[in-house]
């Protein structure tokens, strides 16, 4: 089994039919998805928090949270199943940064270092987004960052003035 974080992040209505499909609302849901996910099991999900939209300002706040996962997937599996997730919640891919339902990341996958076409582990941007250290230093303050350090200290160093619990 092997100990995987996943973002998650959403600032679109999903207009789902007969759902309740707020940015709030996708991610809850994504949650029950991913706990449906063949041979993973969610350890942990931190509080939701709000935070400013990353690249283009032009789109309202995200939702975002961490979970912890254990699974039995290679990482591109868990991939994957992440991106069938998000294409049920109606995620579009039409501009980098851009708005969007449902944006599921893995950020660490065991202690591993990957880079390929498909992923890099860890996240590239993990270290300097306090919408991502928080949430995972709230389930996981002594998690180590491969080649980074512990997400305690990380977080020390990102700005957290605009982000907020819901």
């Amino acid at each position: 089994m092997t100990i995987a974080y996943i973002g998650l992040g959403s600032n679109l209505d999903s207009n789902l039919p007969g759902k309740i499909n707020s940015p709030k609302e996708n991610i809850l849901s994504a949650k029950e998805a991913i706990s449906t996910i063949e041979s993973t099991t969610i350890l942990s999900v931190s509080s939701l928090y709000q935070s400013k939209p990353v690249g283009p300002q032009n789109q309202g706040d995200y939702i975002n949270a961490v979970a912890k996962l254990e699974t039995n997937l290679a990482a591109t599996d868990l991939l994957n199943s992440l991106q069938d997730v998000e294409n049920e919640h109606g995620r579009k891919r039409e501009e980098h940064w851009g708005a969007r339902t449902l944006d599921l990341d893995i950020l660490l996958f065991g202690g591993q270092i990957i880079q390929n076409k498909r992923l890099t582990i860890p996240h590239k941007e993990l270290c300097n987004r306090s919408f991502v250290l928080v949430p995972l230093m709230e389930i996981e303050p002594e998690c180590i960052i491969p080649g980074k350090g512990k997400v305690s200290d990380l977080v020390l160093n990102v700005d957290k003035t605009e982000l907020k619990v819901v």
